[in-house]
């Protein structure tokens, strides 16, 4: 079930990030607490200047409001080249021990002159269904 066409949508230097999520209950544990939830994500490069994703920093927040930062290369061990016009999507997952949380963050992105420009991540909600009203 997904819970929203887009739970984020932002674009920075040309680049678009949507999210959608979605609660896994068959990859979950609620006996021992954990859930499972699965975000999918669309990059577009809607500029006129192609782009490498180099890297990502992700901030999960749990319900509780523990915050756990992600740095690391690539997304889903791959470094995606956008020309204009171009999108690449994913998905991944991410556990968390409480019915609710959230996703922030970004991606290093690269020019082909070599320059470096962040790409922002909007917040976005992990939700078991029924956890929010």
């Amino acid at each position: 079930m997904i819970v929203d066409d887009y739970q984020s949508d932002t674009v920075t230097e040309g680049i678009r990030v949507r999210v959608t999520t979605q609660f896994l209950p068959e990859q979950s544990d609620l006996r021992r607490g954990m859930r499972f939830f699965a975000y999918t994500i669309l990059i577009s490069n809607e500029g006129d200047r192609p782009a490498r994703l180099i890297s990502r920093h992700w901030i999960i927040t749990d319900g509780w409001g523990h915050v756990e930062e992600v740095k690391g290369p690539g997304v889903v061990g791959k470094t995606p080249y956008l020309r204009p016009g171009e999108s690449f999507e994913y998905t991944s997952g991410c556990p968390l021990p409480t019915s609710t949380g959230s996703m922030e963050g970004t991606y290093q992105m690269q020019r082909d002159d070599g320059t470096s420009f962040d790409v922002r991540i909007g917040r976005f909600l992990l939700a078991e269904p029924g956890a929010v009203n």
